[in-house]
């Protein structure tokens, strides 16, 4: 049985930060005129999914303040959202499936085409730095279930028990009805209040530009909520939940993950970017593919695209308002902004 512990922040590491410094840290302004003040602003550096994405960000900017790469930045936020137990999309504290499993997904993909992944990893907290070391010291680009959390283990990673106490409860209020019904931009919402509702859907997407110039995304997630055992989506697969080209720039989706996966939503984006499109309209355009494509069925469900393009120009759109993302510049000022949405 694997005891409860406390969880730290990016053990054994020189990035070591809490969620909570890092809010003090670092500027966070809301911007009501997302567009205009795209225009006026700064190139980014550094972007990420939901409000929650600050608190990355900024630990992604002491990483490269540190000397640290795309992939040390997008890695060290990654980890911020994974350890948070208040966030109910990520890591610990993720909510669990109906099984009351905690199965977490993740994805790294850097400037070389370089990727690797895991899907349906228990026991082990930092998916992200999981994925990096499938990357880094394995043939392979995905590991999946008991093999993902073999290798974890091997790698030196630390088991630990996922499932907390308000997230349990969560789950055993949802098997009282059981009734599973995705929520639209729950990320938001049950990041700063956790009712015992069922919750949606999943992720953290994250996308850097390093000192070099050169880029790397990563994308992580506890999935949705009270999902049948097994289930994974587009989080950890790379051309859906993520992709990154250096010649163009990178995409990262949050979301209902089987609909991101219909339209392999990362990489569309990245193409869109490539033919011409600046990084709004190239998301803009991938949501209105998955509308014709589906038609009612998305209605009620939300998908949001963000992207990052290498001249630093970053963009997003989403099925249903209520989308936000965290834009870092080089000095460190981040901004929360508002994404478009097509059925406003």
């Amino acid at each position: 049985m694997i005891g409860r512990r406390h969880l730290t922040l990016m053990e054994n590491s020189p990035f070591a930060v809490s969620r909570r410094s890092l809010l003090a840290a670092v500027p966070v302004a809301t911007v009501a005129g997302a567009a205009a003040a795209r225009d006026a602003a700064a190139p980014a550096v550094m972007v990420s999914t939901w409000d929650f994405g600050a608190a990355a960000n900024a630990a992604g900017m002491a990483a490269r303040a540190n000397g640290g790469s795309a992939l040390d930045m997008v890695e060290a936020g990654g980890r911020v959202a994974e350890a948070d137990e208040t966030n109910s999309s990520v890591g610990y504290g993720g909510l669990p499936d109906r099984d009351g499993r905690v199965t977490l997904d993740a994805c790294v993909m850097t400037w070389a085409g370089d990727i690797g992944a895991v899907c349906a990893l228990e026991d082990v907290v930092h998916a992200v730095s999981v994925a990096r070391r499938v990357m880094e010291r394995t043939p392979h680009v995905m590991l999946v279930g008991e093999g993902a959390r073999t290798f974890a283990l091997e790698q030196g990673f630390e088991p630990q028990t996922l499932l907390t106490p308000r997230a349990e409860a969560a789950w055993r209020e949802w098997l009282t009805t059981a009734n599973y019904a995705p929520r639209p931009n729950s990320e938001n919402s049950d990041w700063r209040s956790m009712p015992g509702g069922p919750n949606n859907h999943d992720t953290i997407g994250l996308l850097a530009i390093g000192p070099d110039q050169r880029m790397a995304g990563a994308c992580t997630t506890s999935g949705m909520a009270f999902k049948l055992r097994g289930r994974v989506g587009d989080s950890p697969i790379i051309g859906a939940g993520l992709y990154v080209d250096d010649e163009v720039g990178g995409a990262t989706a949050t979301g209902v993950g089987e609909d991101v996966v219909r339209v392999a939503g990362a990489h569309s984006v990245v193409e869109a970017m490539r033919h011409g499109l600046d990084p709004t309209a190239a998301c803009r355009s991938v949501i209105e593919r998955l509308a014709r494509l589906r038609g009612t069925k998305v209605a009620g469900s939300q998908v949001a695209l963000l992207a990052l393009d290498k001249a630093g120009r970053a963009g997003a759109f989403a099925l249903q308002p209520g989308f936000t993302f965290a834009v870092t510049d080089a000095a460190g000022r981040t901004r929360i902004e508002p994404a478009g949405a097509l059925f406003a």
